[in-house]
């Protein structure tokens, strides 16, 4: 079993910045890929970032230039740095890892952020 622990989510005005963490602990060995999806309210859940063990990121469009992904693989935590946040960006952020290519991910219970005057 695999179990993963965000944090960090909260209200936050436009234009300001955020950083989700999200722990990931259980039968967990060189987790592969671990990242963010994001649903807002009456959306489907959508990529937000993407990192495998190599580093290699994938982000979504919307989100290049604002949002960086980053992880510490030797303490299995993800983090998701969030920079001039837009009322859009409000969602439910959900971190995802998987343990091998190709296998199937395992998901958070997800971190509310909302972006409001």
């Amino acid at each position: 079993q695999v179990q993963l622990v965000e944090s960090g989510g909260g209200l936050v005005q436009p234009g300001g910045s955020l950083r989700l963490s999200c722990a990931a602990s259980g039968s967990i060995f060189n987790l592969y890929a671990m990242g963010w999806y994001r649903q807002a309210p009456g959306k489907q859940r959508e990529l937000v970032a993407v990192i495998t063990r190599g580093s290699t990121t994938t982000s979504a469009d919307s989100v290049k230039g604002r949002f960086a992904i980053s992880r510490d693989s030797a303490k299995n935590t993800v983090h998701l740095q969030i920079y001039s946040l837009k009322p859009e960006d409000t969602a439910v952020y959900y971190c995802t890892v998987v343990l091998v290519p190709g296998g199937a991910p395992y998901w958070g219970k997800g971190t509310l952020v909302t972006v409001s005057s």
